[in-house]
């Protein structure tokens, strides 16, 4: 048995064979076989990822995923050459903050570049004049052209915009021209998806969806795991929108950042009508148009425009799916919402204030708004992050994944599975009722896509912990206001 410092560290040297790990009744050290064998070439070794300091660039877990199987395919700790190899490109094609004048020098001088950047087409129709306008945030250009071949191929340029390699020419009287464009792309099979859960226990099922986010299932409990797990709904789901509470450093915006182009976070800065809904002036739609999930981060530091108007659009929108502002450019959308804040802890880590949500901006405490939200996540029992938290082992390429669950927001079976078999009662109030609906429909696609899942099963992983969900809510509406108390202190009796 090692009896020092130096001896524990040697038992993560890469060359002394890992030994077979019990988590939670699973066997780690097979579970990676088995991914390999299963998923073969969408499966990644989840610990070349922060090896290769792509991140630190501004480049999102799935894109650098992509650049690391592009570059340097490969299992096991990224080795020393394949991380000079990747970050050389890097230095290559990824630009960093200072580098936009650089770069359009070299345009001007009559070169062409090849840079890694998200690109979004927008449609200007004013006057006489109308343009495709395409922003390269990665050098602070906003007004490049764009080859129409290219938004022909790729039409998702025009909605939420697309991660990939860009050639840029300066072309005389036309400014910067995108000429090229190579995209992330992931190719995705429900059936393969259905037919690979099959080939896993529950428990490995849960660990491989966890390690697929990022995270290590031996730093979390399996109720904890669930509530990790819960951060996934609103992709798998549509029109799911949650709320998670929690002190820092537990990881609320990880997978958020790093899980699909789809998923929009705002982080910081300014909040607008015109941002989330439509803009009256340009008939740009707004972000609850264009993604499947928006995520406002750490809400009590973002400024909110005119929040009387923000959270009457949120109510009608989270209640119908309905975007509309002013009466304006009504449209439909299956966009997840999800807010996130910091709460005060007591000294027996619970939260320090009641109602939970008093440290949230004041009109976000609205009990109306509040009864739109499907769940409550209670961050506070999700351990924090430590070095220890991440994954160490293959999981899933997160392009690929975060398509897969976006697939199944299509299927409609499980929506009526849960609608014939969940009944909160004849008294239930019927926003509880659909909600828990909701949810564990999320649940089961997440844990059983196959649909195969026992009667004891289903209620214990999926109609349990979505209850769980909605009463964090249900809580603070019964607290807050009166007009709730008549339906009782519990979702489910």
């Amino acid at each position: 048995m090692a009896t020092n410092n130096d001896d524990l560290f040697g038992l993560f040297d890469e060359t002394i064979p890992a030994l077979p790990r019990l988590v939670h009744g699973v066997d780690m050290a097979a579970l990676e076989s088995k991914v390999e064998r299963v998923f073969g070439n969408v499966s990644i070794d989840k610990r070349r990822l922060p090896a290769s300091k792509l991140q630190s660039r501004g480049i999102p877990g799935y894109v650098a995923e992509w650049v690391l199987e592009s570059k340097v395919p490969g299992r096991g700790p990224l080795s020393a050459e394949d991380a000079t190899k990747v970050l050389e490109w890097a230095a290559r094609v990824v630009p960093k903050a200072d580098e936009g004048n650089l770069i359009r020098n070299r345009l001007l001088n009559g070169e062409a570049v090849r840079i890694l950047t998200p690109v979004q087409v927008e449609v200007s129709l004013t006057g006489k004049k109308g343009e495709r306008v395409a922003k390269l945030p990665m050098i602070g250009e906003e007004r490049a052209q764009i080859a129409e071949h290219l938004l022909e191929s790729y039409p998702a340029l025009l909605q939420q915009g697309m991660w990939g390699v860009a050639q840029l020419l300066y072309i005389r009287d036309q400014g910067i021209v995108i000429t090229e464009f190579q995209p992330m792309q992931a190719s995705v099979d429900l059936n393969r998806w259905r037919e690979a859960r099959g080939e896993f226990n529950l428990a490995e099922w849960r660990a491989l969806l966890l390690l697929t986010m990022g995270y290590n299932p031996a730093a979390y409990s399996p109720d904890a795991q669930l509530l990790v797990l819960a951060r996934l709904l609103p992709l798998v789901q549509k029109n799911v929108h949650l709320m998670e509470l929690a002190p820092k450093g537990t990881g609320k915006s990880y997978v958020y950042e790093n899980i699909s182009p789809l998923v929009r976070l705002i982080s910081g800065g300014n909040v607008s009508p015109a941002v989330l809904f439509v803009n009256n002036q340009t008939n740009q739609p707004g972000i609850l148009a264009r993604y499947a999930v928006v995520v406002l981060d750490e809400v009590q530091t973002l400024k909110f425009e005119n929040p009387a108007e923000i959270v009457g659009g949120l109510k009608g929108y989270l209640a119908n799916g309905k975007i509309s502002r002013g009466g304006k450019h009504e449209m439909a959308s299956d966009c997840g919402f999800v807010l996130l804040a910091n709460i005060t802890l007591d000294a027996d880590q619970r939260p320090a204030k009641e109602p939970i949500v008093c440290e949230l901006p004041t009109f976000l405490q609205e009990t109306a708004f509040l009864d739109r939200i499907r769940g409550l996540i209670p961050g506070w029992q999700v351990p924090k992050l430590s070095p220890l938290s991440f994954a160490e082992q293959s999981g899933l390429k997160a392009d690929y994944f975060s398509d897969i669950l976006l697939c199944l927001r299509q299927e409609l079976e499980t929506d009526a599975y849960c609608a014939r078999h969940i009944q909160l009662g004849p008294d239930a109030y019927q926003r509880n009722q659909e909600s828990v609906r909701a949810l564990a429909s999320g649940y089961m696609k997440l844990l059983f896509p196959n649909g195969e899942v026992s009667d004891a099963d289903f209620k214990k992983y999926c109609v349990d912990p979505a209850i769980k969900l909605r009463q964090g809510i249900w809580d603070q509406l019964y607290n807050l206001d009166l007009e709730y108390r008549k339906y009782g202190r519990y979702v489910a009796p």
